[in-house]
């Protein structure tokens, strides 16, 4: 696997939690109720959120909560009341006039904030408050490019706002601002007058936006020639990060944080594999000598009692979330219910006898079907304890609530694609030719097979040289196919892994997406059946680009109580 390929850095569980608010917050402003976050990025079900307003930028100088929340309450209300179909046909094409009508609209959307909404009023203009000092302190506002649109975003806002600019730094813009106010001025109370309409608003930010992109071209033409053009560099720099605006390209695939596979949309069908000779399926402790299981066995019990988890706290409160009740015969003697017809003789032999109903008794059933699915490549091999001790618990604890479980993994039956690679080689090397490698499915552990008997084979977790590569899609594929055979009317599969898919050879034959992407297909694909409920668990980064329902968490450091409970919430949580 390769984490890096989604996000740069770990993504923990406090960050996660943090999205997970902000979303709620824009589902609850906006009422569309399938925001959510996936890869730390925005999404409406499937489809990526593009946000281009310069103040609602990811920033690392703006991860306080009332800046995120911010960020969020302002994306809700876009929602809203921006017409996309209008904004987008609005649009000017030069970057620069972009940056600044998507500010405009922005900063226009945000004065429409309720005003009984005082909280949302001060998230919002403490994002751009916050915003404002960053790009300052940073320097950007240093050069002649920068200080002309710093300048303009304060004016516009304090319009928009009715508020002062920033105190801190009225005096800084003082001089710029006289300077284009007498170009500007019709305009920026037209902004004001207008902002409840889109359309009337619309023709004055346009024409600031314009107004702004000729000032900017004839400072770049006066520059043109001149040696002292350094101090602009920076903020150029900076604007380019900016005035990319590819985001919103409506052909991106869905959720799709890593980029499009080229191969896979050229190749005959999507996704294929080269050869499936080799691949196959195998029991896990057959591939450990019995004497190496019972080892790894006692490392893992001496792990699991030093945890000190709740093990019975746990399977009950899985019977909470995954158990429905059952009707389970009569509740004979009772003082109200039904009346029992043979009783009623006692009515009259004992008049003061109330104990004549009968009621229907309900027991909590658990008719379900967790499945784990084992990322067995080779970065995982450091955390193979953690996640053998982490599952193992889980195993006893579902067993204990009634709940039937398998534990599968998958890997690769070679480094580089093995022998499907040669066969690859010996045919002179076809273009496009899908997955090059030999798979091995494994099963742990039955789902007819007790948590019990099957303690030995789940320490085969622990088997170092199982690990190699990893092709998630497949693998998701055969887990789906398995659950699917079971009678289980509730199925749940927990994707454990941590990063995105990773196969040398079939990644330098194909691309670097081609995988990935075929993973996003097929998780797609089945979760749209509606049959099986698909979960990730993320070890130190975010799965939300494949999974809506994903948990992020960092092992062993996690290793607790509080993990246990998450994991159950997750399990049990229905798909919003």
């Amino acid at each position: 696997m390769n984490a890096e390929a989604i996000i740069p850095a770990a993504y923990t569980r406090e960050q996660q939690e943090t999205d997970e608010l902000c979303a709620g917050a824009i589902r609850a402003l906006s009422a569309s109720p399938l925001i959510r976050y996936r890869g730390r990025r925005l999404h409406d079900g499937h489809r990526p959120l593009p946000i281009h307003a310069a103040h609602l930028q990811p920033d690392a100088a703006l991860q306080d909560l009332p800046s995120l929340r911010g960020a969020a309450d302002s994306v809700a209300l876009r929602l809203l009341h921006t017409d996309a179909a209008l904004h987008k046909s609005l649009c000017p094409l030069a970057p620069v006039a972009r940056l600044v009508f998507e500010l405009l609209e922005q900063l226009r959307v945000e004065t429409l904030a309720p005003d009984q909404h005082a909280g949302v009023i001060h998230n919002l203009r403490h994002r751009f408050t916050a915003w404002s000092h960053a790009f300052y302190d940073s320097g950007l506002a240093e050069g002649a490019s920068g200080l002309l649109l710093y300048t303009v975003f304060q004016m516009c806002w304090s319009r928009l706002t009715a508020r002062p600019v920033l105190e801190k730094t009225e005096d800084f813009i003082e001089a710029t601002r006289w300077s284009v106010s007498s170009t500007l001025s019709g305009d920026l109370a037209g902004l004001r007058r207008h902002r409840a309409d889109q359309a009337a608003f619309a023709r004055h930010a346009l024409a600031i936006a314009h107004a702004v992109d000729a000032m900017l071209k004839d400072a770049q033409a006066a520059r043109d020639g001149s040696q002292d053009d350094g101090g602009d560099a920076k903020a150029q720099a900076a604007f380019r990060l900016l005035l990319d605006f590819d985001s919103d390209n409506d052909n991106i695939p869905d959720a799709a944080p890593l980029g499009e596979s080229r191969a896979f949309s050229d190749g005959d069908g999507g996704y294929k594999a080269y050869s499936t000779a080799y691949d196959r399926e195998e029991k896990a402790g057959d591939l450990v000598r019995r004497a190496l299981l019972l080892d790894y066995r006692e490392r893992m019990d001496a792990r699991i009692a030093s945890l000190g988890i709740n093990t019975a706290r746990l399977a009950r409160r899985f019977t909470q979330l995954l158990a429905v009740p059952q009707r389970d015969g009569w509740s004979f003697g009772e003082e109200e219910g039904y009346i029992d017809g043979r009783r009623l003789a006692q009515l009259i032999s004992s008049p003061s006898e109330r104990r004549l109903f009968r009621k229907e008794q309900f027991l909590p059933q658990s008719d379900c079907l967790v499945s784990f699915l084992v990322d067995c490549s080779g970065s995982m091999k450091t955390h193979a304890e953690s996640v053998a001790v982490l599952l193992d618990i889980l195993l006893r604890a579902l067993d204990q609530a009634g709940v039937a479980t398998e534990l599968l993994g998958f890997t690769t039956g070679a480094w580089n694609g093995g022998r499907v690679k040669r066969d690859w080689m010996r045919a002179r090397s076809p273009a496009n030719p899908g997955r090059l490698n030999e798979l091995v499915h494994m099963v742990f552990k039955e789902g007819d097979t007790s948590w019990r008997r099957a303690r030995p084979d789940i320490a085969a977790l622990l088997k170092a040289d199982l690990y190699r590569e990893g092709v998630d899609g497949e693998a998701v594929d055969w887990a789906c196919s398995r659950m699917l055979a079971r009678p289980e009317r509730r199925r749940i599969l927990l994707v454990v892994s941590d990063g995105c898919p990773m196969d040398t050879a079939t990644n330098l034959a194909n691309d670097e997406f081609y995988l990935a992407q075929h993973l996003k297909q097929v998780v797609a694909r089945r979760e749209a059946q509606g049959t099986i409920e698909i979960c990730g668990l993320g070890l130190g980064l975010d799965l939300g680009a494949y999974y809506s329902r994903s948990l992020a968490t960092t092992l062993p450091a996690s290793l607790n109580n509080e993990l246990f409970s998450e994991i159950a919430q997750l399990l049990g949580g229905r798909k919003r």
